[in-house]
């Protein structure tokens, strides 16, 4: 089964990987900004994400594969990868597997280690919408806001909702299967995976996803990496300042 993807620009091949529950048009204002700097971006969606099919398997083995078989689909030899969040999960593990299929790596505020589940109250929100009796946009996110307050994060949600037919709305994103394997979303890299090749990690200032104490383990990982910080922005750093997370992931792309 193949992955969708948006596929623009001529040059260097810049894979770009969504978090937890996002789709690749969240990254669609960035990704012309690297087309403009001579990459060809592929804007993907991971299996049980956005356009991308579903399926039962989903874990950080299956979804390094299915990268695997992308790059095979579309011949590219090497490529530069962005991973945020989950996808940055992601990004890790394929660097550290197949290094040979690797430029450089971009890392958006997540780390090797170990997450403790933290999504309950967003599953909470989601599970309580009964699509059977047909809610339009405004009452999903009446239903969705009595678990999940925060606008933006809301919002983020909210992109998900598509008209399955006139009058059905559903999600795009797989939440049966998010509900069972929500665990693997935590995982962390095995205490083997090294990639000695240019690594940025970016995190956000307000964010508590990479904390100083996890700085070693990261480079025990990632000898070769360097850590910026966006000031005032939490784990949406793309989103919160994309003007400053460009200019650090372009200036480190095209070094």
């Amino acid at each position: 089964m193949k992955l969708f993807s948006r596929i623009e620009g001529e040059g260097t091949p810049l894979l770009i990987l969504h978090g937890f529950m996002g789709m690749s048009d969240n990254w669609r204002t960035l990704g012309t900004q690297y087309v403009a700097d001579g990459f060809q971006i592929h804007l993907i969606d991971l299996r049980n994400h956005g356009r991308s099919f579903h399926s039962d398997e989903f874990n950080y083995g299956v979804m390094v594969q299915d990268l695997v078989d992308y790059c095979q689909e579309h011949n590219l030899e090497k490529v530069n990868i962005i991973g945020h969040s989950m996808g940055g999960k992601i990004a890790m593990l394929f660097a550290a597997s197949y290094p040979e299929k690797m430029n450089k790596l971009i890392v958006a505020d997540i780390g090797p280690k170990y997450y403790k589940q933290h999504h309950q109250d967003i599953l909470a929100g989601l599970n309580a919408v009964d699509f059977t009796i047909k809610p339009d946009r405004n009452q999903v996110d009446d239903i969705v806001k009595a678990y999940i307050p925060d606008f933006g994060t809301r919002q983020f949600l909210m992109k998900n909702l598509y008209w399955v037919e006139p009058g059905q709305l559903d999600f795009r994103f797989n939440l049966a299967v998010f509900n069972k394997e929500i665990e693997h979303i935590g995982d962390a890299l095995p205490e083997e995976a090294v990639f000695e090749k240019p690594t940025l990690f970016i995190r956000g200032g307000n964010s508590n996803y990479i904390k100083d104490e996890d700085l070693g383990t990261i480079k025990r990982h990632f000898p070769n990496s360097t850590i910026e910080t966006i000031p005032n922005v939490g784990h949406w750093v793309h989103a919160e300042n994309p003007k400053l997370f460009y200019e650090l992931s372009s200036t480190f792309l095209r070094e």
